[in-house]
Formats: structure tokens, sequence, C-alpha cells
């Protein structure tokens, strides 16, 4: 019997699921939390993995494992393969300016969705990178090579012997904001706009393409980004559409062809699949949910059963849930408020059930913005932690406006991981077909007044932004 592991170095925490090959059968699991931050020293991450590795009973008698790991941080390396600095995560907002400045020396968001199909935010590494180059220009002169969170892993699983064997998949590259889906190649002027000089690069691998094998002989899978290795471990396909309630929120479909949306919200990302993954993602979701239970003074549970007892639309009550900035729209400097309080709205209950609304208003307009650029939905797939909340789940058709399935809890970026590891060993043209998690099934109907309701909020917050000349504000970038 072969057993493939698959990883999830989330922003949280490591995780491993390991797997039968042939049928998927879970064996065992283990887990190893990150520290926090929005910049972490990659040794953190093998730390924790090594950890996780040793909750799951070990990895020794492995046949291939593969890497998902969170997009767009910024790993820099030196000649001799050391880590330069603490890497800048994707939650890291301090290249907002330096995303404005970008967009604005290359034309325009248009110009930016030509070259890479995306544009450019704090979130992205090419604006992390021209951070670098402007605030530590010595650490930026050090700076041989950049990776991406799982490059950095995979290549320390093989061994770590060089800088020049990196590598990536299509995936992750494709949220650099300087490798095109639709060429399959890096755009080194970009990166060179940002850094100041050019640098080695990982080599960018197909779906089912190895890199080699671990240090105790299991073959590598090529690894790729979070949301991508969630949507194979859901066996998403055209027509599906992935909500993840998170760290981020995230709106996500599998496509058969590339979408260029010039206004920027929608990411032009490739698939782990050799398909796309146009995206729209925001920096505040489950969290919203974890600082609205700490300000109630109540846990997860009763947070939801406050939500669930005030009436849908929160007796007016807005919740703009900007708490730590926002990347949709590009407002990396905006705050969170609650709108329309009165004294019959201002208890636990309506306060909850705003927040959760809040949430899901603001994934909603994700959602609109794909269905903008010609994705079907056939069917919406909600998950991640947010997912868990009763209320959540009971909100989410009539404020998404579709029916939503719920599969039951799972590590759907390891599972994915895993699922590409056995593809990988098997040598196959197409993914195991491995059978998925039950589902719970959700209907009601779309409350639209609510979402309108909660666009008025979001100009006022958009309006004020614009008119004291908010930091980092560009139109409405993903």
């Amino acid at each position: 019997m072969s057993l493939v592991a698959g990883v999830d170095s989330s922003t949280q925490a490591c995780k491993i699921v390991v797997r039968q090959a042939d049928s998927g059968a879970v064996v065992r699991k283990g887990r190893a939390a990150h520290p926090d931050g929005t910049e972490v020293d990659p040794v953190a991450w093998w730390a924790a993995f090594e950890a996780a590795a040793h909750d799951a009973g070990g990895l020794g008698e492995l046949s291939a494992i593969a890497i998902g790991g969170q997009q767009h941080g910024m790993v820099c390396l030196d000649d001799a393969g050391d880590v330069v600095r603490p890497a800048l995560l994707w939650n890291d907002t301090r290249s907002a300016r330096a995303a404005s400045e970008l967009i604005a020396e290359l034309g325009g968001t248009a110009a930016w969705v030509d070259a890479v199909g995306s544009v450019p935010v704090a979130s992205f590494t090419v604006t992390k990178l021209r951070w670098l180059a402007e605030h530590e220009p010595a650490n930026a002169r050090r700076t041989a090579a950049v990776a991406l969170p799982h490059d950095w892993l995979t290549w320390r699983t093989a061994g770590a012997a060089g800088i020049d064997t990196l590598t990536t998949d299509r995936g992750e590259a494709s949220g650099t904001g300087y490798w095109s889906p639709l060429t399959g190649g890096y755009r080194r002027d970009l990166l060179v706009r940002a850094l100041g000089k050019d640098v080695v690069l990982p080599t960018v691998l197909g779906p089912a393409d190895s890199p080699g094998t671990s240090t105790s002989g299991a073959v590598l899978g090529a690894g790729t980004g979070d949301n991508m290795a969630a949507a194979l471990g859901l066996g998403a396909a055209p027509g599906t559409v992935i909500v993840s309630i998170g760290t981020s929120g995230v709106v996500c479909a599998v496509s058969a062809g590339a979408i260029a949306d010039q206004s920027g919200v929608v990411a032009r990302f490739a698939d782990a699949t050799g398909r796309f993954l146009p995206l729209v993602a925001t920096l505040n979701a489950a969290k919203v949910l974890d600082a609205t239970a700490r300000m109630l003074g109540v846990d997860h549970d009763t947070l939801s059963d406050l939500a669930l007892s005030a009436p849908a639309g929160a007796g007016g009550l807005v919740y703009i849930p900007y708490l730590e900035g926002e990347r949709t729209p590009n407002l990396p400097t905006a705050t969170g408020a609650l709108h329309g309080m009165r004294l019959a709205n201002s208890t636990a209950a309506h306060v909850a059930r705003a927040a959760v609304e809040g949430v899901l208003c603001g994934l909603r307009a994700g959602l609109e913005a794909l269905v903008a650029q010609g994705v079907e939905v056939g069917r919406v797939v909600l998950i991640g932690g947010g997912a868990r909340m009763p209320a959540v789940r009971a909100s989410a058709p009539a404020i998404l406006g579709y029916p939503v399935s719920v599969p039951a809890p799972g590590e759907y970026v390891a599972d994915g991981a895993a699922r590409q590891a056995a593809w990988v060993l098997s040598g196959a043209v197409e993914p195991p077909d491995w059978e998925l998690a039950a589902t719970e099934h959700y209907d009601a109907d779309p409350l639209g007044w609510i979402v309108d309701r909660y666009a008025e909020a979001h100009e006022m917050v958009l309006h004020r932004g614009r008119a004291v000349g908010a930091e980092g504000v560009v139109g409405t970038g993903p």
C-alpha cells in the first residue's frame, strides 16, 4: 500500500494529511502552529513542518509528498541559499504605496492585466520586492533568489542543493506579479522594475511534474498555492465556485480559459491542473468573526447563537469589516465601521448578525465580480474555518444568492496537495478520482436588500477614503 502526504503550510499552522495513494483514504494527520505576525522567519515554517510530521507519526515510509502553501509571501535568499530577512507574508500591507507606484509606472491597471493578468496590491510579491529595494537596500543587494513559501519548503525537503534548483508551479507563479499565466513565462522586466536587478527565480513545473525526491526518498510533487490546492482537494471543475472564509476571504472558480478583468478586481491566476483559477480575495474574513467574539466577550458558539437570534438584516445595522485594511476593494489603510446604529439594534445579537452578514456581503461582491467576467455558477461550495459557524452556513445562501454546499470539515489544502502527490506518483494524465467528502446543502430565498444596504454603507467608506486621499487607494483593485 503506497502512502502519500499533503502539506498545508498556511498562515497560522502547518497541517499534514497522510493518505492511501490509490483510494485517498486518510491514514493519519499532524499539525503544528506557526508564529503570529505578518513577517516570519522561514526557519519557523521548517520547524513546524518537522513538528507536524512527528505529530502525524513520521513521514519516512511515504512514496510521495507535495506541499501547498500560503500565496505571495516573499522569501529572499542569498548566493549560499541563506534567508536574507524574515519573509513578508501576503497579509503584510506595508508595500501598499509600492503597489500604487508600480501600477502608475507601467501605465495603469490595464497594463498590468495585459502583462500578467492581475493588478499588484500589497499582497503580491512584486510589491514587497519594491518595498525591500526602497527600505532595506542592503538586503536587496544581498538577495540572489526570490521564492514563495511553498517553493522554499519543497526546496528544503529536497535537500536545498542550491538556489538554482528552486522550483514552483503555475498556480504559485501566477500570484507573484512577474509571471504570466497566458505566456507561461516570467516577466523579468517587472521583477527588475521592482527590485532593481534580476535574480534567480524558481523553475515553473507542470501540474504533474516532479522536482525530484525528498531526502528520505519520497517523490516530490511540484506543490502549489493554498487556493489552488484547495480547489484540487475539493475536486472543483468548471462551474464550481469556491467561497472560502479563512484568514482571508476568497471567491474563486476553475476555468478552462483565462479571464482578463481590465478593472483588476478579478486576478487571473493559474490552477494546479493546467487550467485557470480566476480569484477575488479579501483580507477580512474569519478574523472578523474572531474579533467580534472578543469584542462581545463570547465564544464562537455563542456568537453564532446570538447572530441567529437576531433578524436578517440585523435591524438595519451594517458592519463594514475592514479591520486590517482591505485588498478588495484596494483600501489598505481603511478601518472597520458600524453603520445605522439605533437604540433598538445596539445589542450583542444585532452586532453578531451584522458581523456575519458583513463578511458574507464582502464575499458576495467577489462572486458578482466573477459572474461579470463570464464565470458560470453551477454550484457554490463554502469552506474554511468560518464555514463551521451555523450562523454563517444559514445566512450564506440568502446573501450569496445561490444554494450552498458545505463539505464536512477537513484540511482541503493538504488534501489537494496529497492528491497532487498521488498524481505525480501514478504518472497518469489526470489526478486520481478520490471520493469527495460528504456535504450538507443549504438553501434560502435571496435577500438582495441586505446586499444593497451593505453596498450603500461601503460606498460611504470608499468615498471617505478617496476624499482624504487614503494611501494606497487605487480604484477597486484586487
